[in-house]
């Protein structure tokens, strides 16, 4: 029996019939771009973060767009300097270049793979302007500590929670730390979409304001626009959609954490297992294991039917697009993430016994 990594088809079945019929509401509503949908998944989304009277939330097309908007409603002066770890998805990087301002790569803690809170003091310069955390996999980065030294500097924080849906430190959900939140509803997130579409959550409304007028050409009031904005917005069939998955993201998390809790408990040799920190808690995106021997493990996994992935096989110092920007760095630890990460499957669609025969054949290898 082949275990493959993902199956979206599979995976939406089982909202198939909710989602048949919220495209029947949406199709006879007559309204296609900002309309109720939307309206009602930012005020449900909200909720959710449990953090509803300080929070604002505005539906944007994309994870990237979350982040690039965050950065752009700032203001920030050309050339300002962001903070963010040098492991993240290019998606990070490429967000703080679209905004006008620098990325400053560092190195991850070993352990967790996100952003230390060392990491971000030993970096910041009279140029820095803001902090991007990244909850890489679905594990918090140390928030407290981040915002803390954040506070010291003035400095702004964005959260990157492409991959973080639900995911909490002692309660509280990633995304309402920072000034931001900036959220991916790509279809293989806890929380995804049936196609590309994101979120941001901020604190300040004025910012609230700015960022809705921002996704929409710049204009609050139609065709008349204040800011240099752009086409950013949330489809209504979406939000339609995301709107009956965010009931049941609980359920989805718990599920891969289950599942998490199978391999940690089982798998051994030399594989290197994600570490689990005291009251953060982790949703599972991703399952990462590092092992010494990866890609010859890989193909031993496929060889016996069973489909992984690498998150992410180039760090972002080392794309092409990239080769003048970053010439000449170094990042050892992300290096060393990059060349020994394997994301076991870890999805909605995997059961118990699933994962007890990938447990089965890594344990032979």
């Amino acid at each position: 029996m082949t275990i493959e990594y993902e199956n979206l088809r599979k995976l939406n079945q089982s909202f198939s019939e909710e989602f048949r019929r919220a495209f029947d509401g949406v199709m006879n509503s007559g309204w296609y771009i900002l309309g109720r949908q939307v309206s009602a998944f930012e005020e449900e989304f909200c909720d959710y973060l449990d953090y509803k009277n300080k929070f604002f939330s505005v539906g944007v097309a994309s994870g990237l767009d979350a982040l690039t908007l965050s950065l752009k409603s700032c203001d920030f002066s050309a050339g300002g300097e962001v903070i963010v770890a040098a492991n993240s998805y290019i998606a990070s990087i490429l967000a703080i270049m679209n905004a006008g301002l620098v990325p400053v790569l560092v190195d991850p803690d070993p352990d967790t793979y996100n952003l230390s809170p060392k990491g971000v003091r030993d970096s910041i310069s009279p140029k820095t302007v803001a902090v991007l955390p990244v909850h890489m996999y679905g594990k918090p980065c140390p928030m407290t500590e981040i915002m803390r030294i954040a506070a010291e500097h003035r400095l702004i924080v964005v959260e990157d929670c492409a991959q973080a849906h639900g995911a909490s430190i002692d309660g509280r959900k990633v995304g309402t730390f920072g000034h931001f939140g900036a959220f991916s509803f790509y279809p293989t997130k806890n929380l995804g979409a049936l196609g590309d579409g994101g979120a941001i959550v901020v604190k300040d409304e004025s910012i609230y304001m700015k960022i809705r007028a921002l996704r929409n050409y710049g204009s609050s009031e139609k065709y008349k626009n204040d800011y240099m904005g752009t086409n950013s917005r949330l489809d209504e069939l979406h939000a339609a959609f995301l709107r009956i998955k965010l009931r049941r993201l609980d359920e989805i998390n718990r599920h891969k954490q289950r599942l998490a809790t199978i391999y940690d408990a089982n798998l051994n040799g030399d594989v290197v297992l994600p570490v689990r920190r005291e009251g953060m808690n982790d949703v599972f995106h991703i399952y990462p294991v590092r092992h010494p021997k990866r890609d010859e493990l890989k193909k031993y996994l496929l060889a016996n039917d069973i489909h992984t992935e690498i998150h992410y096989p180039i760090p972002p110092h080392k794309q092409k697009a990239f080769a003048s920007t970053f010439a000449g760095l170094s990042f050892p630890v992300t290096e060393e993430i990059h060349d020994t990460i394997l994301s076991l499957p870890i999805s909605f669609i995997h059961t118990e016994d699933d994962v007890r025969r990938v447990v089965e054949v890594i344990n032979s290898f």
